[in-house]
């Protein structure tokens, strides 16, 4: 008989990567890690992980078995959260990735306001613009930017409408001139953001007929955070094309102006994205109604 302890020991360590870290956020020893990974390979009669002096990693056999664990443990605890769903209050941890802007701006105050309506729900909040991988990291869910292409995720829309817009500080615009088209954009110093070694400098731009400008921005600072991007345009450093959601507060709070506006921008749709719908527990559908609704107040611009 495959034990929940065994099984909920299995995904933490395909996703730390080592015995001593599951055993370490576990409580535990490695040994008992150890344990526990050997029984369930005894039940399963398979290799979960290959391992060496110096490396543990997911065999094939793993990997084709970790998202059904973690399908097992997301509807056990629906299973749990459903025996207090008449109370209407929410408990257990709910792990939850985001984008760095977004997540430092706008979505703390959210999380607060979902923690101070159900105090016996613990969050655990990882921000970061690399990709997170619901089926390896140890998140429930993700916030992602974008139309989310994989067939195996459900997403659920936070802002479908949401553009990205092109920004800089009045500052900047004083000394350096306020762009009238696209073309003028070259001349000007681009805020730009990489992501493991690429550099996101060709700035899109939907033009009439379904066509598209690539506009190539010179590198004036580059950073790997998108959110340095916002902070040196409102320092007046250069012009960055952000998305609406992460510079609208300070559009309106007069940090930052919209520039080009009447030209089209890139769409930029936000979702809450899960590996499956059976894993939309209760604290899920709770988070996605509240975001939906605060960034609905966002408008657009």
């Amino acid at each position: 008989m495959i034990r929940f302890d065994d099984l909920s020991l299995f995904v933490r360590t395909a996703a730390l990567g080592s015995f001593s870290n599951a055993a370490r956020e576990a409580d535990l020893l490695p040994a008992q890690v150890s344990a526990a990974i050997q029984r369930l390979e005894r039940e399963l009669d398979i290799r979960l992980f290959a391992r060496s002096t110096r490396s543990l990693r997911l065999t094939a056999e793993g990997e084709r078995y970790l998202p059904h664990a973690q399908q097992a443990l997301a509807q056990l605890r629906e299973g749990r959260d459903s025996l207090h769903a008449e109370s209407g209050a929410l408990r257990g941890i709910l792990q939850l990735a985001a984008p760095s802007d977004f997540g430092r701006n706008m979505l703390l105050p959210w999380l607060a306001e979902l923690r101070n309506a159900h105090p016996q729900l613990s969050l655990r909040l990882s921000l970061s613009d690399q990709v997170t991988n619901l089926y390896r990291d140890p998140v429930d869910v993700a916030i992602r930017y974008g139309r989310i292409e994989d067939s195996s995720y459900v997403a659920l829309p936070l802002a479908p409408h949401n553009r990205r817009v092109l920004v800089a500080s009045p500052d900047y615009l004083r000394r350096k001139g306020r762009p009238q088209s696209l073309d003028e954009l070259r001349a000007h110093d681009g805020l730009l953001w990489g992501l493991d070694g690429r550099l996101y400098d060709k700035w899109v731009f939907p033009l009439e007929g379904g066509r598209r400008q690539t506009v190539t921005m010179k590198a004036a600072l580059a950073c790997d955070d998108a959110d340095v991007a916002r902070r040196w345009a409102i320092d007046g450093q250069g012009i960055a094309y952000k998305s609406w959601l992460d510079v609208c507060s300070d559009v309106r709070a007069g940090r930052l102006e919209l520039l080009l506006a009447g030209q089209p921008t890139e769409a930029t749709p936000l979702s809450l994205v899960c590996p499956h719908r059976k894993q939309f527990l209760p604290a899920i559908r709770e988070l996605h109604a509240l975001l939906q609704k605060r960034c609905a107040e966002l408008g657009a611009p």
